[in-house]
């Protein structure tokens, strides 16, 4: 005589969702991948919009193509129309066009949105076409938080970094000067110098700057690092904590993250996603 049949019904989750507007990654390391392989370790459910099509691995970028704006528009309608979306960050915007296109899409959303103005990787690789440093102007009135690395911090404030003596005032004139462009506030990661490994620094409007800092990893395994510092701290933004509260617990997410660096490929491998992290995922009452 069989077993009996028990008909046990769960109950549905409702998870906290977090969407990723940016360019592919062939090799997953970066860009939408990156971002949603960190939605799931932090238990977010992760939505997306793609902009444009890379061509590239662990040694660099070798092609890309753009989306039209149109087709970027009715992706991010589709998931906004039917999803309640909880916090949204951006990555690679290519050109004018997908900015342009991008900004008008989510104007209307009074959610955290985390700029990640993606034009120059922490490598070298141009990911902007210069003609589109301009139209940033219009996302970053938008921004809750903007996450330029150096180089991109530099381009868009006007203030030299790369050559300054004195490194850590320059990072501070160019956040206060973003500040000003728009942004509510600026996290300037310093991962692309020596100097500043480990260390970034954070600027809100009616706060005093910070330097954030964790112990330097040594390890050249770092790709996906920046878009994964960003996702991480959408999810938590998705989950309830504050902006500040957000970005410490995405520091230590990513530190981890490096501690756990993938070597695959000949350049240089992604950091790992699905390292050990702690209690996440864990939406805080409204």
């Amino acid at each position: 005589m069989g077993l009996p049949i028990v008909h046990c019904w769960s109950k549905p989750m409702t998870p906290a969702i977090a969407m990723t507007i940016g360019g592919s990654d062939s090799s997953g390391g970066a860009g939408i991948q990156a971002d949603l392989k960190t939605f799931t370790s932090m238990k977010v459910y992760g939505c997306s919009a793609i902009s444009c099509v890379t061509a590239q691995n662990t040694t660099g970028v070798s092609r890309v193509d753009a989306l039209s704006p149109e087709a970027l528009s009715a992706q991010i309608s589709a998931v906004l129309t039917d999803l309640p979306v909880t916090a949204v960050k951006t990555g690679m915007l290519l050109n004018v066009g997908l900015i342009e296109a991008t900004a008008a899409a989510l104007a209307p959303l009074t959610i955290p949105k985390l700029i990640d103005p993606v034009m120059v990787s922490r490598a070298g690789s141009v990911l902007l076409e210069p003609s589109a440093i301009a139209a940033y102007r219009l996302l970053l009135p938008q921004a809750e938080l903007l996450t330029p690395n150096l180089h991109e911090a530099q381009l868009l404030s006007g203030v030299t970094i790369e050559a300054a003596t004195d490194l850590e005032r320059a990072v501070e004139q160019a956040a206060q000067r973003l500040l000003e462009l728009g942004s509510a506030a600026v996290l300037v990661k310093g991962g692309g110098r020596p100097e500043l490994r480990g260390r970034d620094y954070l600027l809100q409007r009616h706060a005093p700057g910070q330097w954030l800092s964790h112990a330097p990893i040594s390890t050249t395994h770092t790709h996906g690092s920046g878009c994964t510092l960003g996702a991480a701290i959408t999810a938590q933004r998705a989950l309830g904590l504050s902006l500040q509260e957000a970005v410490i617990e995405a520091k230590r997410y990513v530190e981890g993250g490096l501690r756990s660096a993938l070597a695959i490929g000949a350049g240089h491998g992604p950091l790992c996603h699905w390292h050990a992290y702690g209690s996440v995922g864990q939406r805080r009452a409204p």
